[in-house]
This record gives C-alpha cells, sequence and structure tokens, in this order.
C-alpha cells in the first residue's frame, strides 16, 4: 500500500490541496494532477533542467523535488508567465531574438531566467552564461538564447522606467 498525504500548494497564485502519494515527484503533480504541462521532464535527474519551476521564488528542478515537499509553498511555472494574454519580457525577447527552436528545453530556460532577472535585473554575461549553463539544449546553439537575456534585460528596463509625461 502506498502512503499518502494532504498537500497544499499554490500554484500559479491559485492554492490547490490534493491528497498525494509520498513518492510523487512535483513534475508529476504539476503535470499529472494540474494538467500544467508547460513544464517538462527531459533527463528525471535535475541534469537537463527542462523541469525547472521556482519554488518560493528559487529556481529548482522540479523531477528530484518530491510534491510533499512543496507542502505550504509557491510554486511558479511557465504557464504562470504570461498575464492578461500577454507575454512575459522573457518570452517575447525569446520570440523576437529566436531563443528557441523546438521549445523542448525552453520552459526551463524561461523559468531560470525569470529567477535571475528577479533577483539582479542588470546581470553581467558572467552571471547569464552560468545560469543558461545550468539548462540543455541540443538546438540552438546557446548564442540566440543570449542574445534574448539581453533583450529581456532592456525590456525589464523599458518596463520599470518612469513614465514621463
Amino acid at each position: 500500500m502506498t502512503a499518502t498525504r494532504e498537500i497544499s500548494v499554490t500554484v500559479n497564485g491559485q492554492t490547490f490541496r490534493k491528497s498525494v502519494e509520498n513518492r510523487l515527484t512535483l513534475v508529476d503533480f504539476l503535470r499529472g494532477e494540474l494538467q500544467l504541462t508547460g513544464t517538462h521532464v527531459g533527463c528525471e535527474h535535475g541534469v537537463c533542467g527542462a523541469c525547472t519551476i521556482l519554488f518560493n521564488g528559487r529556481a529548482v528542478r522540479s523531477c528530484i523535488m518530491l510534491a510533499v515537499q512543496a507542502d505550504g509553498g509557491e510554486v511558479r511555472t511557465v504557464e504562470g508567465l504570461a498575464q492578461n494574454g500577454e507575454l512575459h519580457p522573457i518570452q517575447q525577447a525569446f520570440v523576437e531574438e529566436h531563443g528557441l527552436q523546438c521549445g523542448f528545453c525552453t520552459p526551463g530556460f524561461l523559468m531560470s531566467i525569470c529567477e535571475l532577472l528577479e533577483r539582479d535585473p542588470n546581470p553581467g554575461d558572467e552571471e547569464i552564461r552560468d545560469t543558461l549553463g545550468g539548462q540543455i539544449c541540443r538546438c540552438t546553439g546557446y548564442e540566440a538564447i543570449v542574445k534574448s537575456v539581453r533583450k529581456a534585460i532592456d525590456k525589464y528596463a523599458a518596463r520599470s522606467a518612469p513614465v514621463k509625461g
């Protein structure tokens, strides 16, 4: 018999209370229980980064975190980036700079970059590359992704610049 536990977790601003198996991974909870399939399952060992989400504001690999560990916490997935039908500045920058090809790794990149820019709205190239180094992409090469991050930084700056009137 598999042990279960009642958890309460806020995902993209909405609180969910569910009974889950103790061994259920957070990525399987998000995809299977909540139908949030934007978080991808890649290596299932925490190496590739495709399953990266924000947990209490920090980028984590949801394939090596259990759903019960998220109890009482706040999760943000790629589905939580766009607001009111408008792409998040990071998403828009990836579109404009062609920072994606097949798109499998893209949610992990977006969430890792989101955490970076929320922590430091103007990171240097070394910090950008260090953050990107935790993700594996087999299609793009990374230069377009770096350009996307630079464009996202510009968009963040423009968004928070005072309006002149």
